[in-house]
């Protein structure tokens, strides 16, 4: 059965239109029920529960909530908090079940639920299938008097979750650190405070921005998906790197001194060089996505190390990390996973890693970054009717095919399907800008032509 609600991470959309109450209220009750028979607390399974600053946030969280108390589970409040310290707090709180309500880099109308299981991560597609299946089930599993699970709180969970990540990367840590001038974009998201915490843990100093939150500010004009204000005020301020981080802090991206960007796949890079210099990147080998740019592969390449390539989605770099025993992964994007802190996209964690290997190189960030090579790469969106028939569609395979011969070695195309919004994503990398417009518009003409446009969204 295909899943109907869950997308690509998690389910996402207009909050109080598609992301209601009453289907946090539904999930609360599946969620619990599927984690139940493998709960390590048996009679009350422990749920713990973390959210971004938007305004329907607090709505969800206690529909949600109550959903789980009804059949017999104990919800944890964790409160504003990062996406990965939910992750996190399964392991500390010995949770059975980890809860996010966030929609990420979308813009605060919109909200979103994901799940972490017993073991720190997100769910399979089977799980979420399952899960769907008891939230649809229409099963009649209230329970009463003592069976009513209780609510809880941990207010002190950022201050954990920052300790211990920190405690975790002690190691790796390098006190040069504090040489560089750092300004960090917290997106008016989950970020604040909790990277403050971090940094402070760790003895760094830096400046920060996008710390005002108002339930509606979230990602609008700062954070990893808008990099204006921070290129700005790295440029203007004389830093030496800027951080950000997008809604829910699960990914990052940096700028060098200059204000350009330092994309997932040159923090990824970065990190896998400096990893194999210490003689800690196991098997000498990574995961990424195939959005992920060929210069990655080249770069990484030249130095001996391997790049495996799985589906876009953090769930899905972190089960080909299981499967080739990598310690690092992560996307294009910003979700960067390393398994010596946990087991999911942890963007305060990533950014101390890159400072530190920052650090180490002793060189400016603009000159580390061009260790990994780019391409030139452009992504286009295209808004459709039916993202579906892109797998069955021969014309939009004969366009694609023809590219590519035309590309050969010099390039590559990837074309997939959105998983939380009705786009197909047209993607070339060509050896100069030009062929790769070329290429973009050609492919995105036959893609409306084919699958029905509706609108066509702005090249990234």
């Amino acid at each position: 059965m295909a899943r109907q609600l869950f997308g690509t991470d998690g389910i996402r959309g207009v909050a109080n239109r598609e992301i209601t109450a009453e289907l946090a209220l539904a999930m609360g009750r599946a969620a619990t029920l599927w984690v139940s028979p493998r709960s390590r607390n048996v009679r009350h399974p422990r749920v713990v529960i973390g959210r971004d600053g938007r305004r329907s946030g607090s709505m969800l969280e206690a529909a949600l909530a109550a959903g789980v108390s009804s059949v017999g589970g104990e919800p944890v409040f964790l409160g504003i908090i990062p996406t990965p310290a939910v992750a996190l707090m399964v392991e500390l709180e010995r949770a059975d079940l980890g809860v996010v309500i966030s929609a990420s880099h979308n813009p605060y109308q919109d909200n979103g639920i994901k799940l972490f299981g017993p073991d720190q991560r997100k769910l399979s597609d089977e799980q979420e299938e399952e899960i769907e299946a008891l939230l649809f089930g229409n099963i009649e599993t209230l329970v009463d008097g003592d069976n009513v699970g209780w609510f809880s709180r941990r207010d002190d969970a950022r201050a954990l979750y920052a300790g211990e990540i920190v405690d975790r990367l002690s190691d790796v840590l390098d006190p040069n650190i504090k040489d560089l001038r750092i300004l960090v974009d917290c997106a008016n998201g989950a970020a604040w405070p909790a990277a403050g915490v971090a940094f402070q843990r760790a003895g760094i100093s830096a400046d920060y921005i996008g710390t005002a939150a108002d339930g509606t500010n979230i990602n609008r004009g700062c954070g990893s998906t808008d990099l204006v204000l921070l290129s700005n005020t790295v440029v203007n301020g004389g830093y030496d790197i800027g951080i950000a981080y997008d809604g829910d802090a699960d990914r990052m991206v940096a700028v060098d001194e200059a204000g350009r960007e330092v994309d997932g796949d040159r923090v990824m890079g970065l990190l896998a060089l400096d990893l194999k210099a210490r003689g800690a990147l196991d098997g000498d080998q990574i995961v990424a996505t195939t959005m992920s740019n060929l210069g990655l592969h080249r770069s990484l390449n030249a130095a001996g190390i391997t790049v495996h390539t799985c589906g876009v989605g953090d769930r899905y770099v972190v089960a080909k990390m299981r499967e080739t025993n990598s310690v690092l992964g992560g996307e294009q994007s910003g979700h960067v996973v390393y398994t010596g802190v946990q087991s999911t996209g942890d963007g305060i964690a990533s950014s101390l890693l890159l400072l530190s290997a920052i650090a180490r190189l002793g060189e400016p960030v603009s000159v580390a970054a061009q260790r990994i090579e780019r391409l030139p790469q452009m992504l286009r969106n295209v808004a459709v009717q039916d993202k579906n028939a892109l797998d069955t569609n021969t014309t939009i395979a004969d366009a694609v095919a023809a590219v590519e011969a035309e590309l050969g070695d010099g390039g590559r195309v990837v074309l997939r399907k959105s998983g939380t919004e009705p786009l197909v994503r047209v993607m070339v990398e060509a050896p100069t800008e030009e062929e790769c417009d070329r290429h973009v518009s050609s492919l995105v003409q036959v893609v409306a032509a084919e699958l029905r446009l509706v609108e066509h969204a702005a090249t990234h």
